[in-house]
């Protein structure tokens, strides 16, 4: 079992700048892709970013379009922890963010929850106009 504890969410002003943690239990983090979602109220959940690593100092990472150029998702493998770095935010980015695993990684990174095997609990993000 894996557990995923998202923190770092709060209420910021359009354009500016929120940074997203999740930590995880386990020993085998770096061999999961780990994902970011989001759920607004009344919308269903969308996929954000992924990171998967393979071994040496390449990541891959995978960007919904309505935030590429805007965040970034990067890992620390050392702390087991991977984070969201959100810039020039939105109101249309308030949402609920989650984190997620995927623990059969190997290679492709998926936008679809349905390929994640773990989940946090959630930290809500607003973004006033």
């Amino acid at each position: 079992q894996v557990q995923l504890v998202e923190s770092g969410g709060g209420l910021v002003q359009a354009g500016g700048s929120l940074r997203l943690s999740c930590a995880a239990s386990g020993r085998t983090f770096s061999r999961y892709a780990m994902g970011w979602f989001r759920q607004a109220p009344g919308k269903e959940r969308e996929f954000v970013a992924a990171i998967g690593w393979t071994g040496g100092s390449i990541y891959y990472t995978y960007y919904a379009d309505s935030v590429k150029g805007r965040f970034t998702i990067f890992r620390d493998n050392a702390k087991n922890t991977v984070y969201l770095q959100m810039n020039s935010l939105k109101p249309e980015d308030t949402a609920v963010y989650y984190c997620a695993a995927d623990e059969d990684y190997s290679g492709t990174l998926y936008s679809s929850g349905a390929r994640y095997d773990y989940w946090g609990q959630g930290t809500q993000v607003t973004v006033s106009s």
